[in-house]
């Protein structure tokens, strides 16, 4: 029975969806927009005919949230799969971003941090056929750490 209820609704939010960013619901709404502006003469512009367009105009509001909400979710998943399939398929990626959509913001934000101190390290290479990768910077920093190992074990000769 849920199943059948989520199958309908996302068949409804998919249908919604669509309309509500067509051509036909703008000029609708752009209609009944008319037509309640063109009767306020008749009804003296009165608290009734305002609460009217008030009333319509929150109670698609409130539904329309939640089917683009949806719809949204469900276009937001299939790029994430589109995205790690392409992660999977090369060679020279990293398939530890295949699941970064659940870490923090914080986490996330360290992430971009460093994808933005490689992009400047490409562009100062000016190689554009040079990879530059965690993998890479990891390898990198565990030689610095060697290196920085090395020079605290070693004796100073002088």
């Amino acid at each position: 029975m849920k199943d059948k209820l989520n199958r309908i609704f996302e068949q409804m939010a998919n249908l919604v969806t669509c309309w509500a960013g067509s051509s036909a619901a703008f000029l609708t709404a752009f209609i009944v927009v008319l037509i309640w502006a063109a009767t306020g003469p008749v009804f003296g512009y009165s608290e009734t005919w305002q609460l009217v367009i008030n009333t319509g105009t929150t109670i698609v509001t409130f539904l329309m949230v939640f089917i683009i909400q949806k719809s949204q979710n469900k276009e937001s998943k299939a790029i994430q799969l589109k995205l790690n399939e392409l992660i999977a398929a090369s060679r020279f990626a990293s398939n530890r971003m295949v699941d970064i959509e659940d870490l923090t913001e914080d986490e996330l934000n360290v992430l971009h941090k460093f994808y933005k101190r490689l992009s400047d390290q490409s562009e100062l290479d000016q190689d554009i056929h040079k990879s530059h990768s965690i993998d890479a910077a990891e390898d990198l920093q565990k030689e610095k750490e060697q290196v920085r190992a090395q020079r605290n074990i070693d004796p100073d000769p002088s």
